[in-house]
């Protein structure tokens, strides 16, 4: 890969100057028409995944299961993404932008059709799955079609039109799964997609400029079988940790250990092959490869605590689960305040700067969240939430922006599949991690489990002795609070990587760069 950037600075101030017009435009008319189009893709995935998690009791009760059953209705859509990622860079370059990402589309809407049909739960689970396949090429593409027209120079103010939706799904989607159910029915939070799915169809056709594809490069088959079911392997292994609440089980160290050595194999294969299916050569790219880092350590930290932001909610301040998502608003809020600020700032002095400002804050946010009680005022709760909310904003695009920008032309699909692969991995890995320390520190507490249960049936509380209830909901708070120490001293870890990155204007000499999804 060819790498040329050039530090821009005015020797007289000391601090970058703008090296291109571009950079000093805004996005024009032809952009903000693609990125409507990409937004509506992205609100459809990403919602799709909260949506759903609000649903599962509802799923356990519809079709007479478990809830480690219907869990796997989140676990199968992840899954799919993990192992279609990996295609879509090949796949983009062979067949063209456009032509795929209406295939996701149309693979999505028919698997939300499907889903709303679903006459048992193994049937649910495979059509979540077919859903998968299309939501998880739907946001590298969309992102590689918006970078490609924006150009590098407008990367961060891309990344800021297109992280509001992304942080907002885990905001709205509670709010309208739970509104969806007790207004409708279950059915209606994947038939709502069919609508929608037909005007971004249309949009798409429209709206998004020509394929030029490049049939060129061969298919790495070998690649292929081994990094998606590798891939998929490792990621049922660290997803099934909270279920069989070990990594000691044979589930987990086998299935995990199976894909790991599958992904070490793909990583010999990638480095020996001229056209691998995921160019790993891309790392030789510094800015990359510390955004790489940070990305992870910020996605472990970020989608594990977000997972237990309205447990808290729901099961200590027995709130209900339209109410969790309401209280959840104020870190959507807090990163539309910032984002788009952050995202000019990022196009015109570099990502470092922007990034650790931001991290500050969201430390800052998730350090209330270390003290919390069973009774802690909601005026300090949601102020964090807010706090972090605008590091967030301040953070993550950012972090991607400083990955994206020096990336040329013909490593703009591979590059934006590579950074799909990890934030996936990363997020995935954070919410077992997260899961499993938040189980641990129940189990510890006796007194906990009881209590919590008492929140949504009250007739488990008439069964219990005075005050246990009370002392109970303590020592719960008490093992989130833990948690949340956990998860705070992981985004800690992002300072250091975060140092690293660039803290001048990028300039490339050819190319753009795609931008990774951040769902989960």
């Amino acid at each position: 890969m060819t790498d040329r950037t050039t530090d821009v600075t005015d020797p007289t101030a000391g601090e970058p100057t703008v090296a291109t017009d571009a950079a000093e435009r805004g996005l024009d008319a032809t952009v903000l028409k693609i990125a409507g189009v990409i937004v509506i893709g992205a609100i459809m995935s990403i919602l799709d995944v909260t949506v759903v998690s609000v649903a599962l009791p509802t799923f356990a009760a519809e079709f007479r299961t478990t809830y480690a059953s219907v869990a796997w209705t989140m676990t199968g859509y992840t899954l799919a993404l993990a192992s279609v990622i990996p295609l879509t860079g090949w796949a983009a370059d062979r067949f063209g932008t456009k032509r795929l990402y209406l295939t996701a589309l149309v693979l999505f809407v028919a698997g939300s059709m499907l889903c709303s049909v679903a006459w048992d739960i193994t049937s649910l689970i495979a059509f979540r799955v077919l859903q998968g396949f299309g939501g998880g090429m739907l946001m590298p593409l969309g992102m590689t079609i918006l970078t490609r027209a924006a150009g590098p120079d407008r990367i961060g103010r891309v990344m800021a039109v297109l992280g509001v939706p992304m942080l907002l799904g885990p905001i709205a989607g509670p709010i309208l799964g739970g509104w969806l159910i007790d207004a409708a029915s279950w059915h209606w939070i994947f038939l709502i997609n069919v609508p929608i799915g037909v005007v971004a169809l249309i949009a798409a056709w429209t709206v998004l400029p020509k394929d030029a594809p490049q049939p060129s490069q061969s298919f790495d088959v070998v690649g292929m079988l081994l990094l998606s079911p590798g891939l998929a392997l490792f990621l049922f292994g660290v997803s099934s940790i909270p279920e069989t609440g070990t990594v000691l089980s044979a589930r987990v160290l086998v299935s995990a250990a199976v894909g790991l050595a599958l992904v070490v194999a793909f990583v010999v294969h990638a480095l020996r092959t001229e056209h691998p299916l995921i160019d790993l050569r891309l790392f030789r790219n510094r800015s990359l490869s510390v955004a790489v880092v940070a990305m992870s350590l910020f996605a472990i930290a970020f989608f594990g605590a977000g997972l237990i932001f309205p447990s808290y909610f729901l099961q200590v301040r027995g709130e209900t689960t339209l109410a969790a998502g309401l209280l959840l608003a104020p870190q959507g809020l807090g990163a539309m305040v910032s984002m788009p600020i952050a995202g000019q700032l990022a196009d015109r002095i570099g990502p470092g700067r922007i990034v650790l400002t931001g991290m500050a804050l969201v430390t800052a946010g998730m350090a209330v969240f270390t003290q919390v009680g069973a009774s802690t005022s909601y005026v300090i709760l949601l102020g964090g939430l807010f706090v972090m909310g605008l590091g967030l904003g301040a953070t993550m695009m950012p972090i991607m922006t400083a990955a994206l920008q020096t990336l040329d032309d013909a490593s703009v699909a591979r590059g934006s599949t590579l950074m799909n692969i990890i934030q996936q991995s990363a997020g995935s890995v954070g919410t077992a991690v997260i899961s499993v320390v938040l189980t641990n520190q129940l189990l510890d507490r006796a007194a906990a489990g009881p209590a919590m249960a008492a929140q949504s049936d009250p007739s488990i509380a008439a069964n219990l002795p005075p005050g246990a209830v009370e002392a109970g909901l303590a020592q719960a708070a008490d093992a989130f609070g833990s948690t949340f120490l956990v998860a705070t001293i992981i985004i800690a870890l992002t300072f250091v990587p975060a140092f690293l990155l660039p803290r001048r204007k990028v300039v490339t000499g050819t190319g753009t760069a795609a931008a990774p999804t951040m769902m989960h």
